[in-house]
């Protein structure tokens, strides 16, 4: 078949969205994926407690995980998301994978960095099936982790500390380049001034419970997004849909 300019064509392909969220302990970031169109849970820690969700059995070794994924693969369903809570805890399972296949008891028994580069294999494989997930399926993938406090080395300023995904930096790295839109969940606090006598006033954190999702990175924390979402958002799943699919109307930051 011969190719031309005259074959362009200019169309929209809509692909449901791979989104990552990871935030601090208790903010509801289970709560708030089970919400998503239609989920099924693939769970790497026990930690839904109460909440109601269609779940695979607590995975307990990566093959678990990869067998989940097979199944909504090849076999019919009407889910319409998946989402994998945790991503912290699939990253032990994927050590001890790889500890495994080059038989040592340690990832670090192989050489500085050589098996956290090794466990790269296994986390593509894993990306590689919610990536078919979502082509041949019209999933939404979502993927759940916790936060951590990371030191950041800006080569324009000072190193500082910010909120990272807590994941080995290569995975971390991989993961989120994978993500179309990296949301970090946290709550609103604000800082008032605070007599403590003697003439001094110091800084206090305040808040009032008020859950936010950001989707920009700022220096304090990571964040990302291709859709052109606001800077933030209340954590809520129908408000953040309605901006991915266009429904819902700006909101001014």
């Amino acid at each position: 078949m011969a190719v031309s300019l005259n074959s362009l064509q200019r169309r929209v392909i809509y692909l449901p969205p791979r989104i990552l969220l990871y935030g601090v302990p208790g903010v509801g970031k289970s709560t708030f994926a089970a919400c998503a169109p239609k989920p099924v849970f693939i769970i790497t820690e026990d930690g839904l407690g109460l909440l109601q969700v269609t779940s695979f059995p607590l995975a307990c070794t990566f093959d678990d995980v990869m067998g989940a994924l097979d199944c909504l693969i090849n076999e019919p369903h009407d889910f319409e998301s998946v989402v994998l809570d945790s991503l912290d805890w699939l990253e032990p399972l994927i050590w001890a994978k790889v500890c495994q296949a080059h038989r040592v008891n340690s990832i670090e028994e192989m050489g500085y960095g050589k098996g956290y580069v090794a466990a790269l294999d296994y986390w593509r494989s894993y990306l590689d099936r919610l990536n078919r997930l979502r082509s041949e399926k019209s999933m939404v993938v979502v993927q759940v982790a916790h936060s951590t406090i990371r030191r950041f080395d800006s080569p324009e300023h000072e190193p500082f500390d910010r909120y990272d995904v807590k994941l080995h930096q290569k995975a971390a790295a991989l993961v989120q380049e994978y993500s179309d839109c990296v949301l970090f969940a946290n709550y609103k606090v604000f800082t008032t001034k605070a007599d403590v006598g003697f003439g001094q006033r110091v800084n206090r954190a305040v808040g009032n419970g008020e859950r936010l999702l950001f989707t920009q990175e700022r220096p304090a924390f990571l964040a990302k997004n291709r859709y052109g979402l606001p800077p933030e958002l209340p954590l809520d799943w129908n408000l953040l849909q309605g901006h991915l699919t266009g429904s819902q109307q700006p909101v001014t930051a």
